[in-house]
């Protein structure tokens, strides 16, 4: 199976320091559904796993956080692409939680669901956090240069992200890349 793991917020869709809380607010990024759509053509799986702290934080809750999801498959079903599975933490970094990015419980948990091994499945993400957490399962990083990675293009990568980290534009470079490599 090809298994392609993505983080949310600031990787398919606008992030914000106040979180996303509504459908509303919830508005994708430049060509991230085209992207999505183009890795499912081409026989990838594609899968989320996000830290949504703003559910224990009481900013939202679940209805809401539902309802974000549905307007995501929605518009990504208007392109003609899917998420198989959705995998989020409400936990905030105060609770220690094992699932809540850079901890692997998200990964374990979608190693679990698809009965694979993650080691060498490509992860895609915003922040260093997002890829670590990856990493710990042996995921292949990728960081995109969206979110709160926007202001790092053109720079080297602090230490804190991962060995091997490939840095792409946006979603769509890093499925663009993706698809090329899989064709050489």
């Amino acid at each position: 199976m090809k298994l392609c793991i993505l983080d949310r917020d600031g990787t398919i869709n606008q992030d914000s320091l106040e979180y996303i809380k509504s459908p509303q607010e919830w508005e994708p990024l430049p060509g991230a559904l085209e992207a999505i759509a183009r890795l499912n053509h081409a026989g990838w799986r594609v899968v989320v796993a996000s830290n949504q702290s703003g559910l224990g934080r009481g900013l939202f809750d679940v209805t809401q956080l539902n309802a974000m999801h549905a307007k995501m498959h929605t518009m990504l079903a208007a392109v003609g692409g899917k998420v198989d599975a959705i995998f989020y933490c409400p936990h905030g970094p105060e609770e220690k939680c094992r699932c809540r990015k850079p901890e692997p419980g998200l990964f374990e948990q979608i190693g679990e669901r698809f009965g694979m091994d993650l080691n060498g499945v490509p992860t895609v993400g915003d922040s260093a956090r997002d890829l670590q957490a990856g990493v710990l399962v042996g995921c292949e990083p990728h960081l995109v240069l969206t979110g709160k990675a926007a202001g790092l293009g053109g720079r080297p990568l602090p230490d804190s992200y991962p060995e091997g980290t490939q840095v792409h534009q946006d979603l769509a470079a890093f499925a663009r890349y993706l698809l090329e490599r899989e064709a050489a």
